[in-house]
């Protein structure tokens, strides 16, 4: 015990090493809820939640929100609750909202409504204040536990308060987290994390889905398939290089919050841009090797909190830390100047070392394995010790002990022993006589009888009385007093438990940019220029996902000025890469705003607040909308919530409808912007192959719009597609070309062409199932001369031949059937 106490002054002359702990897995963890509270009142929301997996309350402040509480639905699509916990009395939008929730077939919360009372300010200030906080003594006043927590949660937000008043109201009532425990242990909180939207580019659940920057598969292991999905072919699954599972948890995060602001992406781009030279290769190799050992930390703290630390979590928490040293000491060798690189040389204080050493001076791992509980080392609690070097020298000593009591002990009694039995103390064994057949032939004169076991009778001396006078039971003293051990080891670890938290950001955050530099080597991506301004300039542009998978692409590029050249119109065949090249741009600047390096030669982009899309038609059995309503929904969303800053790609608009009515739509569209002043006009994308909307003159004439195509050559008949943009329009959309390369009859592909050519020229279309007008005058002039030729002499014989053969052959059967 003296030991931890004087460990806890710091000291020195610790050497690193991971000695009993190598091929230690970390446990598998419960399935975590996420339990979110929500207030709406007079435009405002404020909200919070709770993540059992680290035992963390997140709050957001009161932020401004509309009446369709978009912005509530932008928190509940990226935290994705379990439980959505809100006010019995609550606004008209937020039971509409609550009604269109249910009403999604792919997730469905549970709703909890409670009492309005227990949204009361005052109440959720007094939960607040008696909530369970392991990091603070027990000691500690009410005052200032309110001073510390006005430093963590915003108090000036009533609507937030309020709503964590209902949370910790249902986290103590559920007993998330401490089912188990007694009735006086509350849900712990170990920690308060400031939650927010701002400078979050907006990016919606089908844009998501069109780019694929997310896509998830069914594992194909059948071992796994319980367990989920795994990811598939995506943005996400390309550039996740991660090596530990926090690492790929917050690039998810920033898949999900892509940003505008400049100094966070900046931060990104310096620490890329050094690990993707090969000069740094080493130090990259080097940290990720390190990363890899990074466990999970809030976990390992919770147990600790709630004194359920296992052997296997010691281990994991040592490695964890000697890991998060190693990485520390290598970045201090880094270039300084890169901001992430000063934050964890100063971050990784020596609260880190302090801990290694406590863990290391302390536990020792190969006696905790060999006997599966906390064992400390020699030289920790000098009383510990002198117990178990009495509990080694136990055999000897009881030898001596038994051979002075067979002396006292009936001359049948061949032998003896004294053995030492945890809870119960020592004993004095002798074998069973063949005489000894009933329980009463078991007593002897001077012992008390305890039992039998295995022929073998155990007695109660005087003797042994005095042993345990004298010892005691040394194992449950030495298991008490390790345990008491352990108590001070794990409370010394949770009061620097901030350090270990910001182990896990920094460590993640590091984890998550080499991950991005090392995908960026491979690729050949470049770091994108980013800034301010409204334009866009992507040179040789390439498709991140498609470049993997085709043996050859065709780099193209993309120019946005802030005044010129805005909205583009591309017209050309199908299959000759429209679609492809909209979700190339989508992806190139979604990448950028990760502080990812974009597949390009050359890329300055403008920060943008939004990317919409209007590019897939989403299923719509289970929504109960028809398939043109998802369209327009989608491309309303697009006009009503893009502006100056926003990428709107659209691909087809208008063709789930009558074709004069869908050009229509689209025209007014395009017009739309167009019309708008210079800095509402958002970038604009648009594919079509309505080249009416450029042949009739549809389109007002303006320097923002551009009109591009894909270049195509015929060679006979066979279209070769060039899939290089160029300027222009494309005046065929090839469709007998592409109709003979998906393998239609040739028959019908030319019939095709024949009505299109006479659509086209607004010549009649004769139908080929029926003859022309004068194939049908020649037919009857024929009938009637044969019929004026008749003999009537013989008229049952000529009669039944001019049936057969000039009027109507099937007749002529019947005839004879008659």
């Amino acid at each position: 015990m003296a030991a931890i106490e004087s460990l806890r002054g710091g000291g020195g002359g610790f050497i690193f090493g991971q000695p009993g702990i190598h091929g230690v897995e970390e446990e598998e963890e419960d399935s975590p809820a996420i339990l979110l509270s929500v207030v709406a009142q007079h435009g405002q929301i404020g909200l919070c939640f709770f993540d059992s997996k680290d035992s963390t309350l997140n709050y957001m402040r009161d932020t401004p929100d509309n009446h369709e509480l978009h912005l509530l639905a932008r928190v509940i699509q990226e935290v994705s609750p379990h439980v959505i916990i809100t006010s019995a009395k609550q606004e008209r939008c937020m039971t509409r909202f609550l009604q269109q929730l249910g009403s999604n077939p792919d997730y469905k919360p549970e709703v909890v409504t409670y009492p309005y009372v227990d949204f009361g300010l005052e109440v959720g200030k007094q939960r607040l204040l008696s909530a369970h906080l392991p990091f603070l003594p027990a000691s500690t006043s009410e005052r200032d536990k309110m001073s510390y927590l006005s430093s963590c949660i915003s108090l000036d937000s009533p609507l937030m308060l309020r709503a964590v008043g209902a949370l910790l109201k249902c986290l103590d009532r559920r007993r998330v987290g401490v089912e188990l425990e007694d009735s006086s242990v509350g849900v712990p909180i170990l920690q308060f994390n400031a939650y927010t939207l701002k400078g979050v580019v907006c990016v919606d659940r089908d844009t998501y889905s069109v780019l694929q920057i997310f896509k998830s598969e069914l594992h194909p292991s059948v071992y796994k398939l319980h367990s989920g999905e795994k990811e598939g072919l995506s943005l996400y699954g390309i550039l996740n290089r991660c090596r530990c599972k926090f690492g790929s948890k917050l690039l998810r995060q920033w898949f999900m919050r892509p940003t505008q602001e400049l100094t966070v992406l900046q931060r990104r781009q310096e620490v890329i841009r050094f690990f993707t030279s090969p000069r740094n290769s080493d130090a990259l190799n080097t940290l990720q090797s390190s990363l890899r050992n990074i466990r999970n930390i809030p976990t390992l703290l919770r147990r600790m909190s709630l004194s359920h630390t296992k052997v296997t979590d010691w281990q994991c928490l040592y490695k964890t830390v000697y890991n998060a040293v190693c990485i520390r000491d290598t970045v201090r060798h880094l270039p300084q100047s890169i901001h992430l690189f000063r934050d964890i040389s100063e971050g990784l204080s020596d609260d880190l070392h302090h801990i290694a050493t406590l863990i290391s001076r302390v536990v020792d791992f190969e006696t905790s394995i060999a006997e599966n509980r906390f064992t400390i080392k020699p030289d920790v609690d000098p009383a510990i010790d002198d117990k178990k070097r009495r509990m080694m020298g136990l055999s000897d000593f009881l030898t001596d002990v038994a051979r002075r009591e067979l002396e006292h002990l009936d001359a049948r009694i061949p032998s003896c022993c004294v053995i030492y039995i945890p809870l119960i103390g020592f004993l004095l064994s002798v074998p069973r006589l063949p005489s000894m057949a009933e329980k009463e032939d078991f007593e002897i004169e001077g012992l008390d009888f305890m039992f039998l076991s295995e022929e073998r009778l155990h007695f109660r001396s005087q003797r042994t009385k005095e042993l345990d006078d004298l010892l005691g039971d040394l194992h449950c003293d030495i298991r008490d007093m390790e345990t008491a051990v352990m108590t001070q080891l794990q409370n010394a670890v949770l009061e620097r438990s901030a350090s270990l938290y910001k182990v896990l950001d920094l460590t993640a955050e590091l984890d998550c940019l080499m991950a991005l530099s090392s995908a960026s080597q491979e690729y050949g991506y470049t770091s994108p220029k980013l800034s301010s301004h409204r334009k866009i300039s992507i040179t040789q542009g390439r498709h991140p996902l498609l470049e993997l998978c085709s043996p050859v692409f065709v780099a193209n590029s993309f120019q946005s000025s802030e005044s010129h050249s805005r909205v583009k119109v591309i017209t050309g065949p199908n299959s000759s890469g429209k679609s492809i090249y909209l979700k190339q741009v989508g992806l190139i600047v979604f990448m950028a705003l990760i502080g990812s390096d974009v597949p390009a030669k050359e890329a300055d982009i403008g920060l943008l607040d939004g990317i919409f899309t209007r590019m897939q038609s989403r299923e719509s059995v289970s929504v109960g909308l028809s398939t043109y309503m998802i369209d327009l929904n989608q491309m309303a969303h697009a006009i009503n919530s893009s502006t100056g800053n926003s990428l709107v790609l659209i691909d087809e608009f208008g063709k789930g409808t009558n074709t004069v009515d869908g050009l229509s739509l689209l025209a007014a569209s395009i017009s739309h912007w167009l019309r708008k002043p210079q800095g509402e006009v958002p970038h604009v994308l648009l594919a079509t192959n309505f080249h009416s909307l450029l042949q009739l003159g549809l389109l007002p004439s303006s320097g923002l719009l551009s009109l591009l195509t894909l270049e195509t050559a015929v060679d006979g008949d066979e279209l070769v597609f060039l899939y290089q943009l160029k300027e222009g329009i494309c005046q065929s959309s090839y469709a007998a070309n592409i109709a003979k390369l998906a393998g239609l009859p040739a028959s019908l592909v030319q019939r095709g062409v024949e009505v299109s050519e006479l659509y086209r020229t607004g010549r009649v279309i004769k139908r080929i199932d029926k003859a022309s007008s004068d194939e049908q005058a020649d037919r009857c002039r024929t009938v009637v001369e044969a019929f004026l030729s008749l003999d009537l002499e013989d008229r049952d014989l000529d009669l039944q031949h001019f049936m057969k053969e000039d009027l109507l052959p099937s007749a002529g059967d019947l005839l004879n059937r008659s």
